[in-house]
């Protein structure tokens, strides 16, 4: 699929193609947005969308402060329909001004491991590096400002990666790329957790070593 790197909404559509491909959302599940440059307003995906189909035209332009369409440069508001989870993006815009994307997906095996009451866990060097920690969000109905509120009141301590119980995934970044890059090694890890479930090992996973984690929190140096 090509894309133009310099528009947001480009890159919003390469990610809708991957983790479609990907097997991390289905049909018109799963949403995704971007904070605009120098404006409070984010590109969301418009209600409805398939996440492999995105084109320019199927995002919404949104005032963060206040959820009413924006006029973005030249361009008036545009005349497509907000995803229903548009109060779950602007909560978490709102609550963490160093987030400049969010990604909300359906993945099967980490939301596989949460229905079993199991959590995910870092395995890898990339797993600590990207995903840090992941929090659960306590069951609450999709599309509405109660898991909205809740979801952006765990991200609020910079947490970048979330599962909301029995309905998908956020996660997060102060790019598209990096977003998308923690979106597929959440489900990475979630995978790896759960082959040592069903292969009953589960008690001998190891999480990434303390003294990598360790040296991620107190220095930048470490690239993976």
């Amino acid at each position: 699929m090509n894309y133009v790197p310099g528009d947001l909404r480009d890159q919003l559509a390469h990610v809708g193609y991957d983790v479609v491909q990907a097997g991390l959302v289905v049909g018109s599940g799963g949403n995704v947005s971007a904070r605009i440059p120098d404006e409070d307003a984010i590109w969301v995906t418009a209600s409805g969308s398939w996440l492999d189909r995105l084109s320019r035209g199927t995002f919404a332009s949104v005032r963060i402060a206040d959820g009413e369409p924006a006029t973005i440069g030249a361009m008036p508001p545009s005349r497509v329909e907000p995803t229903s989870e548009l109060a779950l993006h602007l909560a978490l815009y709102r609550a963490r001004p160093d987030v400049n994307a969010v990604i909300h997906l359906h993945p099967q095996t980490a939301l596989l491991l949460d229905a079993l009451g199991e959590h995910i866990r870092i395995v890898t060097t990339d797993h600590a590096y990207y995903l840090r920690r992941v929090s659960t969000v306590p069951f609450r109905l999709p599309g509405g400002t109660e898991v909205a509120a809740l979801t952006a009141a765990m991200a609020a301590d910079g947490t970048d990666c979330l599962v909301l119980s029995h309905h998908g995934c956020v996660v997060m970044g102060d790019s598209v790329e990096l977003a998308h890059k923690r979106a597929r090694n959440l489900e990475e890890a979630a995978q790896l957790t759960y082959r040592a479930l069903a292969a009953g090992r589960l008690e001998n996973l190891r999480d990434c070593p303390e003294e990598f984690v360790d040296r991620l929190t107190g220095s930048a140096a470490v690239s993976v």
